[in-house]
């Protein structure tokens, strides 16, 4: 009788053990940029994301229990490295995501891999890791770096201009930037300019550009880089001469919002927009300004979508990530949410397969100033390098 006792009370400890395992949250581990001129990306980014969250309670996704801890990187691949370190290795994350910038996703994608996790980006998506370099366990939901820039080159050729001066800092995603926009533009490249990383003071560049006398300029400079150079080339006298072509990270809401009628006729190109019509992107438009009264930006967007993706494929799994990758990975492969922008799909390399569109920065009836999307650049665009990727 004892025996049985015994034997009934080790299977009732072991059950509850399991029900506890099961009930533990998924832990998600978001290392973003928050201070500094570009902290406001990350913010977005995390804004965005918790937002999905606050949609079902303020800590679920898809049902599913979720502890998200958030940590700001400050630009710094160091302070990257040493905050996926003890996320990884203290705090046993399931899933990495938030990075912002490709000087410190290099270092902490293969950090997240090599521990067995999950790495689903919202925004960094450097070309190393879209070709050869491609993992199973790696997501993009952003867009591929090039592909952002491949947009704007063909604006570019699609607007007539012959000769070009090209911008961009001097980092991966800086190069990745004039490789895309090179792709698909067959015009001139007067001059190829490459700045530093976090730079505030472009009157050397202006005056190269007006010395190479282009057609147009295509620049990419995300955050305060962005606000800076913009308000410098309109100060110069610059912007009425030679007009500017950029894509997303260039100009959206809060560059915008900073530089003013400055921004206005610079035509930029993005897979998002505010004024998208689907009803998905209705609902975070009216839900972002509710929570945090302030209009939302590209990676606003970015950072609610790949909440959406985690909520779809925990629903699938019913919260399991790791006890079964497997489940898990092809349930995000699947992409089952409703995306703000409208159709989504991952190619075999994990990256979006989805439409860009034309932007322009106009005065609206009120004379607000507003991004206005005037039409579609590219459908169902897949990034250059898929093809590369040895995944099917």
């Amino acid at each position: 009788m004892a025996s049985r006792l015994t034997t009934a009370a080790i299977g009732l400890s072991a059950a509850l053990a399991a029900t506890s395992a099961l009930a533990d949250p998924v832990k998600i581990g978001m290392i973003t940029t928050l201070s500094g001129p570009a902290g406001y990306l990350g913010e977005d980014v995390r804004d965005g994301f918790m937002l999905a969250m606050d949609e079902e309670g303020g800590d679920k996704l898809g049902g599913a229990d979720v502890e998200l801890l958030v940590e700001d990187d400050g630009l710094k691949p160091e302070n990257g490295q040493q905050i996926a370190d003890r996320m990884l290795k203290r705090d046993d994350v399931d899933i990495m995501t938030g990075i912002i910038f490709s000087n410190i996703s290099p270092i902490v994608i293969p950090m997240s891999l090599g521990a067995g996790k999950f790495y689903i980006s919202p925004n960094s998506a450097p070309s190393n890791f879209a070709g050869e370099k491609c993992n199973e366990d790696y997501f993009v939901v952003s867009w591929q770096n090039d592909s952002l820039h491949e947009a704007a080159g063909i604006a570019a050729e699609k607007s007539g201009y012959r000769s070009t001066v090209v911008l961009a800092p001097n980092y991966q995603a800086g190069k990745d930037a004039i490789a895309g926009f090179k792709r698909h533009y067959t015009g001139e490249i007067v001059d190829e300019i490459y700045t530093q990383l976090g730079q505030t003071d472009y009157a050397a560049e202006i005056a190269k550009i007006r010395a190479a006398d282009p057609e147009m300029v295509f620049y990419f400079l995300p955050g305060g880089m962005g606000i800076n150079f913009m308000k410098q080339y309109d100060q110069s006298g610059m912007k009425s001469e030679i007009p500017l072509i950029v894509s997303a990270p260039s100009l959206e809401q809060r560059v915008m919002e900073a530089v003013g009628e400055a921004s206005l006729g610079v035509s930029t190109s993005s897979h998002w927009n505010i004024d998208l019509d689907n009803e998905a992107n209705k609902t975070f438009v009216a839900e972002f300004r509710e929570k945090y009264n302030r209009e939302p930006t590209v990676y606003a967007s970015q950072g609610y979508d790949t909440a959406k993706l985690i909520a779809s494929a925990l629903q699938a799994t019913g919260g399991n990530v790791l006890d079964d990758k497997d489940a898990f990975r092809a349930a995000l492969k699947k992409a089952d949410f409703a995306s703000v922008r409208g159709d989504f799909r991952f190619a075999n390399n994990n990256h979006p397969i989805h439409d860009w569109y034309a932007i322009k920065a106009e005065k609206g009836d009120d004379g607000k100033l507003q991004l206005v999307t005037t039409g579609v650049i590219a459908e169902d665009h897949v990034d250059a390098y898929h093809d590369q990727c040895p995944m099917q």
